[in-house]
């Protein structure tokens, strides 16, 4: 198959899976803009005036912008390997029938759950800048180039699990168990200062917790990240890409049989 027609390809699936995630929705692709802002209301009322969540420090931001620039782009990143990975299993017949590159189908369900909730993080940023927040809408830029190793390391993931799930199928639900203790074991919810001294390092690895670390930097120049961490973070996503990769080219031959 060649360049144009891959091309072409990807683009139909990406038309197919923003479709079947909108169609039938009262609010259309609105719904893209609409859900962040609902939560968000949610998790203003819980965290700031429930559970009187603070960050510690004369200058921290608030917890609700500080809640935000970590949790929309972890919820892109779960997402996109949760709805991934069984996209293999559910285009069973599709594949049974029609020749074409797997890996096409869970690219374009990664590019989808992080084009929607892209938005709908852009859509945040923009209301708590109105409101006042302390954003930096300066460092958006940044902010969105951090997206491209996340969706690396997604992708990658979500490449070797959606292969995976064709011959064991309870991955997915295993994965709906581990992703949460992932998030916890990021810095999403909490600032590490609240953290024993010996127990914040150990967050380094996880992979989610540069992430997590550099959104706020950027946008509410909050914490720091050494160079060295943005080069080992970029390293870590390119070899899980290349690893995915390889992964799913070694069991693409044998889908049919388990399919």
């Amino acid at each position: 198959m060649n360049a144009m027609s891959s091309t072409t390809l990807t683009l139909r699936f990406l038309q197919r899976e923003f479709r079947e995630r909108f169609t039938g929705s009262l609010s259309g692709s609105a719904w893209a803009l609409l859900q962040p802002l609902l939560q968000l209301g949610v998790y203003s009322f819980v965290f700031v005036h429930v559970f009187k969540a603070r960050i510690p420090g004369a200058d921290a931001p608030g917890y609700v912008p500080f809640l935000v620039t970590a949790l929309w782009p972890w919820t892109a990143f779960s997402e996109a390997v949760l709805r991934s990975t069984t996209v293999i299993q559910n285009n069973a017949a599709l594949i049974g029938k029609v020749a074409l590159p797997r890996e096409v189908l869970v690219f374009a369900s990664v590019c989808t759950s992080f084009a929607v909730h892209v938005a709908g993080f852009v859509a945040i940023l923009l209301v708590l800048r109105v409101g006042n927040a302390g954003i930096a809408l300066g460092g958006l830029p940044l902010a969105l180039m951090s997206y491209v190793p996340l969706f690396a390391l997604a992708l990658g993931i979500s490449l070797a699990c959606a292969a995976v799930q064709v011959f064991v199928r309870d991955l997915a639900q295993l994965l709906v168990q581990l992703l949460p203790l992932m998030m916890f074991g990021a810095p999403v919810f909490y600032d590490r200062a609240l953290l024993p001294p010996a127990v914040q390092p150990w967050l380094s690895l996880n992979p989610f917790t540069f992430y997590a670390d550099a959104f706020r930097v950027t946008l509410l120049h909050h914490g720091s990240v050494a160079w060295s961490s943005v080069a080992i973070a970029v390293a870590v996503a390119a070899l899980v890409l290349v690893a995915g990769i390889g992964v799913f080219r070694r069991l693409d031959a044998h889908f049919e049989d388990f399919l």
